[in-house]
């Protein structure tokens, strides 16, 4: 979005989270609920069906809900990890067979670190100047690129943090495709192997079809591309051209472009070669920029 409707989305933005803030003052629970600052891998506001105006997203007040469900109910982490997905999906932020059994598959609460609510629809810290989308991303972003995430595709996860989205793609192309993790950072590289190792992507990690790397993400991963898939986990001032290079003919890169204000792009690369590139929704993403940067907190 430009000009006056990138504005108003960031009103509306201001506005989600007062509303979520006061809906949380009231709950018991509050604790689990997200804060303004814990907006940022969420969607703030999309154009309407016409693109007149902004439409407000439902999917950020299932927070507060997800919270409550993830320290009152009973069961094991396993049967938590499935309420969650299952909640996304009355929310209609998932509609896709594949990705409710990937999502399911893959325990959130095995990346996250230790003591956090893992099943509450909020991004966190991970560390770093680095966060963890909230599961509603994840699952927006898997959903965008289900149809290039077939078996034996190969995949590249720009930014992948705590691994948790590279895991999910490993799953999803299978031991004949191959999911490669780009992190600049050294520590959530190391992390990130411990807990895919403790996820049911244990195997594909031991097989190879697996693999997390430190390194530019901005650079791709040149050693195994063309890729049918990239995700990018946080917001560029513009698109990569060694992102876009590195696209298979055909394929498809999900990427938050902005600074202050941001969309989340879908780029499909054309079998002729040529790129066409669509907004999905306003979104707000940490930055994607150098290692010493990040760590400085710019």
């Amino acid at each position: 979005m430009e000009g006056p409707v990138c504005q108003v989305a960031w009103g509306c933005y201001l506005l989600l989270a007062i509303s979520i803030g006061a809906h949380c003052a009231m709950s018991s629970d509050n604790l689990a609920c997200p804060s303004t600052s814990d907006l940022q891998t969420q969607p703030v506001a999309a154009l309407d069906k016409e693109g007149i105006g902004p439409a407000m997203m439902s999917i950020p007040m299932t927070a507060c809900s997800t919270s409550l469900s993830k320290h009152h109910s009973g069961g094991s982490g396993t049967n938590k990890n499935k309420q969650m997905v299952e909640q996304l999906q009355r929310y209609g932020v998932i509609s896709s067979k594949k990705v409710v059994e990937v999502m399911e598959t893959i325990d959130r609460a095995l990346f996250v670190p230790d003591g956090t609510p893992a099943y509450v629809d909020s991004p966190m810290a991970i560390g770093y100047n680095a966060t963890i989308s909230a599961p509603h991303m994840h699952a927006t972003c898997l959903q965008l690129l289900e149809e290039n995430l077939q078996p034996g595709m190969h995949a590249l996860d720009v930014g992948s943090g705590t691994g948790y989205l590279t895991a999910c793609f490993a799953t999803m192309v299978g031991p004949q495709g191959r999911a490669i993790g780009v992190e600049h950072i050294p520590e959530l590289v190391a992390s990130s192997i411990k807990n895919i190792e403790k996820s049911a992507a244990a195997s594909l990690l031991k097989g190879g079809s697996l693999s997390v790397h430190a390194g530019d993400g901005r650079e791709g991963w040149p050693e195994h591309a063309p890729y049918d898939a990239i995700h990018v986990g946080a917001a560029a001032p513009e698109i990569p051209q060694p992102l876009i290079d590195q696209l298979k003919p055909g394929g498809r890169m999900v990427i938050p472009v902005g600074k202050i204000f941001q969309d989340l792009q879908v780029v499909d690369k054309n079998l002729d070669g040529s790129v066409s590139i669509r907004s999905e929704t306003a979104v707000r993403y940490v930055p994607l920029t150098s290692r010493d940067a990040q760590l400085k907190g710019y």
